[in-house]
C-alpha cells in the first residue's frame, strides 16, 4: 500500500534527485550553492526591509450630551458640582491612605519595627513632594499669567 495514494507523489522525484546528486560530478556543489543563492537573497532582503503601515485615522467623537446653548451660569453650576465630586473623591482617597498607614503602623509595631521613625521619614517625604508640586503649580501659574489671554491655542 502506498503512503500517499496520488499520482503526484514526491517520493519518486526525491529519489531521482538523490540518485543524480550522489553521482560523482565536479559541478554538483557549485550548482547546489548557486541554486540556493536566489532563495537566500530573497530571504535576506525580506528580513532586512522594514515597512511601516499607515496609522489608523483617529475617530473623532464630540460630546453630544451637553446642550450647546447653555448659559455661563449653567456651565459654572456644573463646574461647581464636578468640583464637589472631585473634592469628595480626594477626601475619600486621603481617608483610605490614612487607614492604610494605620494598618501598616500596627503591623510594624507588631513585628518590632520603629514605626515612629518610619512615620517621620514618610511625613518628610510627603512634605517634600507637596512642596515640589506647589512649586510646579506656582511656576505654571506664572507662565500662564505671562502669556496674553487674547490669544487662543490654535493661533
Amino acid at each position: 500500500m502506498r503512503i500517499l495514494p496520488s499520482r503526484f507523489n514526491p517520493t519518486n522525484g526525491i529519489a531521482d534527485f538523490w540518485n543524480e546528486f550522489r553521482r560523482p560530478n565536479p559541478y554538483r556543489w557549485p550548482i547546489l550553492v548557486l541554486s540556493c543563492l536566489p532563495v537566500a537573497g530573497m530571504l535576506y532582503w525580506g528580513t532586512q526591509s522594514t515597512v511601516y503601515g499607515e496609522p489608523e485615522r483617529p475617530k473623532i467623537e464630540y460630546i453630544t450630551s451637553l446642550d450647546p446653548n447653555r448659559s455661563d451660569a449653567e456651565i459654572m453650576a456644573e463646574n461647581r458640582a464636578n468640583q464637589e465630586i472631585k473634592d469628595l473623591r480626594a477626601a475619600e482617597e486621603a481617608r483610605i491612605a490614612e487607614q492604610k498607614r494605620n494598618i501598616y503602623k500596627s503591623l510594624g509595631a507588631a513585628t518590632g519595627m520603629d514605626v515612629e521613625a518610619i512615620e517621620r521619614k514618610a511625613a518628610a517625604e510627603r512634605a517634600a513632594e507637596e512642596a515640589k508640586a506647589a512649586k510646579q503649580r506656582e511656576a505654571f501659574a506664572k507662565g500662564a499669567a505671562a502669556q496674553p489671554s487674547t490669544e487662543s491655542a490654535g493661533q
